[in-house]
């Protein structure tokens, strides 16, 4: 994928022949979510993003701030699932097995 200004052109395998795919990012927003929680209906899968503040051990409740709700079909839901798995297996050739039972490396160096 390469930038040029606002315009992002993308790699256009899977596209029609002769077709071009031009991405128009002038109107995107940024977001960081440290918690992200997925339900679907068999129309549709929604993903809620948030911010978890604080969590600290032996708290009774925690408040997740939601900022962002994606709404997708079940298609692009898969599409979405094997983009994902992609780049985890390349960041872990790199960089070594992500443990997400213990939640090593999150919020350390």
């Amino acid at each position: 994928m390469a930038t040029k200004g606002a315009e992002t052109v993308a790699d256009t395998r899977g596209a029609p022949e002769g077709t071009r795919i031009k991405w128009d990012d002038s109107a995107m927003k940024s977001s960081y979510a440290n918690v992200c929680n997925v339900t679907s209906t068999r129309e549709e899968v929604v993903m809620l993003f948030g911010m978890n503040q604080a969590w600290n051990r032996g708290q009774k409740e925690v408040t997740i701030h939601l900022t962002d709700r994606i709404v997708v079909s079940p298609y692009a839901a898969k599409r979405l699932s094997m983009l994902l798995q992609g780049v985890v297996n390349e960041y872990e050739k790199r960089f070594g097995t992500l443990n997400i039972e213990t939640g090593a490396g999150e919020g350390k160096k």
